[in-house]
């Protein structure tokens, strides 16, 4: 199955979608929050028209489950460059996360080039993939969801895995989907939930970090090739941390940008 695949949506009229939360896309058995969105995010670019979300917030309101689900959505404005709309996916009585999100067009052809620009950033500096560690499903870690995806992690960033935390909360990698299936849009809104933990990396116990609220800015669409990403946080506390994103494609291009606050893990 591809990651197009296993979050298309159908469209039952009236802003109703149905969608499948597939096997295998979840984390000690909760739905990963990343392919959550990623669907809610494909019923909006349908409902609103547009292909690309440009910005998408998530609120998780309690964990979902791998299954048939339900996407309800609704086109709240529809302006000459942008719509913006709002989805719930889960049950209707109980759903599992809000969403509210922009979308527009991405596209070359759509693009304002003659727009003032000025980068402050650059990739991370990131050893070539076949040198990396890539993360692969374990029981219960790393999560199942790992094999839908092909991360894989700076060998200095990665030692947590053997137990080795090298106290910074930061993490840097490659993302890629299996097979060579390329990134859009869409699923750059599941590529900013996808590195484990940064504050594995901490004295901290290892557990489920739920998230509480996820915000993706899509700055442009991927050029075919691997994700360059960094995360990392730089507070803790009141039981509360946040995750900070920045994305590059294989041109050196930022095309996205992610926070979210999540609950520091318990042991």
């Amino acid at each position: 199955m591809t990651f197009a695949a296993d979050t298309a949506v159908e469209d039952r009229g009236g802003g109703t979608f149905a969608a499948r939360v597939p096997d295998g896309w979840h984390v000690v058995g909760n739905a990963h929050g990343g392919v959550l969105l990623s669907i809610a995010g494909r019923a909006l670019a349908e409902a609103t028209g547009q292909p690309d979300p440009v910005t998408v917030t998530a609120h998780y309101l309690r964990a979902g489950r791998t299954g048939p689900v339900t996407v309800q959505t609704d086109v709240v404005r529809s302006g000459r460059r942008f719509a913006t709309g709002t989805a719930t996916v889960g049950p209707s009585d109980q759903p599992w996360v809000s969403v509210l999100g922009t979308f527009g067009d991405l596209g070359e052809d759509s693009t304002d080039r003659s727009a003032p620009m000025w980068i402050d950033g650059a990739p991370p500096d990131l050893p070539d993939p076949a040198d990396c560690s890539r993360a692969v499903p374990g029981d219960p870690f790393p999560p199942q969801f790992m094999g839908h995806i092909d991360l894989r992690l700076h060998p200095d960033d990665a030692r947590f895995f053997e137990g080795v935390r090298s106290g910074r909360a930061h993490l840097r990698g490659w993302v890629a989907l299996p097979d060579d299936e390329p990134l859009d849009t869409i699923a750059m809104l599941s590529v900013v939930d996808i590195f484990p933990p940064t504050v594995f990396n901490l004295d901290l116990p290892l557990g489920w970090v739920p998230t509480l609220e996820l915000t993706a800015h899509v700055r442009a669409r991927p050029a075919p090739g691997r994700i360059a990403a960094e995360v990392r946080t730089r507070f803790v506390t009141g039981g509360l941390l946040e995750v900070d994103g920045v994305y590059w494609d294989s041109t050196g291009r930022l095309v996205a940008q992610s926070r979210q606050l999540a609950l520091v893990p318990r042991g």
